[in-house]
């Protein structure tokens, strides 16, 4: 009887929902009042939303320190041995696979590649099916094709063979079934996109931050040199040498606050500090530049007219890297601080601050030392220092670069340029080689962040890096939580 009551039972709840079928259909907004069905509706919306695929732009920012500190340039430091353990792995080379910086870059280029492909995959119909189409939609798209292809080159050149795609957006169901594609793969992918971007991105923006044509051109160039391209890269360079941009006088003036998106800006990561929000658990993520209060001189503190705020000794310049600079060369005051010089030079500013750091090498990042009101809410995670990834300067030595076996007059013009900048006259201009250039571009771009992959793309990396290892140092580990949970495989002698 209970068997018998419990399958009419069934039958009749069965015969209920029948009945009653219209009533119950889930409707989304009954629990959320937007969901995607509701994006992408309207132009506001694509705009919106490609500005969110900007975001991970900022959460790179440990990238630039990574990329001195495992080199010759710059040693960790912290207040110990246990401080930013991430970071002394780099720095001594014993990264294991676990290494959370590593992690976290992999992740957030990854959340970048995802936004974009998201917008992709919706450029011509929205999620509802629609057509969708308004003014600037397609130089919209040139910024979204530049962020993907930054996000991979990035990837690549820290990881080597990495997951490609750029149909959609990875989904659950996408975890266990990922293969890396060859890293000539993915370089083609990102020189498509590039080419895509610079056939309908325009010259200038007046919106500071948003990418240019000038800005895909520089990368393009960047990514055909790092592939030994040099003819190309020779020519799509030469768009950007002769561009809108200048040298400024002031070295140093281009990393203060009134040097931000300058003449020789061509593609630099905003930061602000208008909406205070913290959060401790995500360092480097949706805030201010935190790559900044790393650099600071610990337990600084003097007159209220001392410009410079306390910091975390991290991403210390080496002694090393202050003696390759040539008396005169305005560059090495901007780049390298020396906190003992600097208060016997000030001695009214009351100069003090706390024990050593760890590795001390008596000196600090100038670039990005933190100063004082350019942060606010939570001080440590809010400074508002952009980050400059392409200078023109930049531009400039990576076109002589391409030139110099070709056409050796416009490679030493370009190095001339930089050179005679560096010093104020034209006195200390050197013969332009491969090695020549290669040592300028560690003189004038120190602590942004390109020293490691400089060295590596030239095979220089063995014999300036101490613990490097041919064969293995190339790429850093994949992380090790992303072959647990898709099975990729490792790299080499990791």
């Amino acid at each position: 009887m209970k068997n018998i009551s419990k399958i009419i039972g069934f039958v009749i709840l069965l015969s209920a929902f029948a009945g009653c079928e219209k009533q119950i259909d889930f409707d989304p907004h009954d629990e959320y009042q937007v969901t995607e069905l509701d994006f992408l509706k309207t132009a506001s919306d694509y705009q919106t939303m490609a500005v969110s695929a900007y975001s991970p732009l900022q959460w790179m920012n440990q990238l630039v320190v990574v990329g001195d500190i495992a080199t010759d340039n710059a040693v960790a430091g912290g207040e110990n041995a246990s401080d930013v353990v991430n970071l002394q792995q780099i720095d001594d080379y014993t990264t294991t696979t676990n290494n959370g910086h590593l992690e976290e870059l992999w992740k957030v280029a990854y959340e970048g590649v995802n936004r974009v492909n998201y917008l992709t995959s919706h450029k011509d119909k929205n999620l509802a099916g629609e057509a969708i189409e308004f003014n600037g939609k397609e130089a919209l798209y040139g910024e979204l094709y530049f962020l993907r292809a930054y996000y991979y080159f990035n990837l690549t050149r820290m990881f080597g063979d990495v997951v490609l795609f750029t149909d959609r957006k990875l989904a659950i169901a996408d975890f266990g079934s990922l293969q890396r594609s060859p890293k000539a793969d993915v370089y083609a992918q990102i020189e498509a996109d590039l080419k895509a971007a610079i056939a309908v991105l325009p010259p200038t923006n007046p919106e500071a931050g948003r990418i240019t044509r000038y800005a895909a051109q520089a990368l393009l160039g960047k990514v055909l040199l790092y592939q030994d391209k040099l003819p190309e890269a020779a020519t799509m360079l030469e768009n950007v040498v002769n561009g809108p941009f200048s040298l400024v006088t002031d070295f140093d003036s281009i990393f203060l606050k009134e040097g931000e998106n300058g003449p020789e800006a061509v593609f630099e990561i905003q930061y602000s500090n208008g909406f205070p929000y913290w959060n401790w658990g995500g360092a480097t993520r949706g805030q201010g530049n935190y790559a900044a209060q790393q650099c600071g001189v610990r337990g600084l503190s003097g007159t209220a007219d001392m410009p410079y705020a306390s910091g975390w000794s991290t991403n210390l310049p080496t002694q090393e890297l202050a003696a390759a600079y040539e008396a005169g060369d305005q560059r090495k005051d901007a780049t390298v601080f020396d906190v003992e010089q600097y208060k016997i030079d000030n001695p009214a500013l009351s100069v003090k601050f706390d024990v050593a750091p760890y590795k001390n090498t008596g000196l600090y990042n100038k670039k990005y030392l933190p100063r004082k009101g350019q942060t606010s809410g939570q001080p440590e995670l809010n400074y508002e220092n952009n980050q400059r990834i392409i200078r023109y300067s930049d531009v400039l030595l990576m076109a002589a670069e391409a030139n110099v076996a070709t056409n050796p007059a416009k490679a030493q013009a370009y190095l001339d340029r930089v050179r005679d900048r560096a010093f104020g006259d034209a006195a200390h201009r050197v013969t332009a080689t491969k090695q020549a250039i290669w040592n300028e571009r560690r003189l004038e771009l120190a602590m942004e962040g390109d020293r490691l992959f400089d060295l590596i793309r030239t095979g220089q990396a063995a014999s300036k890096i101490s613990g490097f290892v041919v064969g293995k140092n190339e790429v850093f580990p994949i992380p090790q939580r992303e072959i647990d949970i898709s099975r990729l495989t490792q790299n080499p002698n990791w």
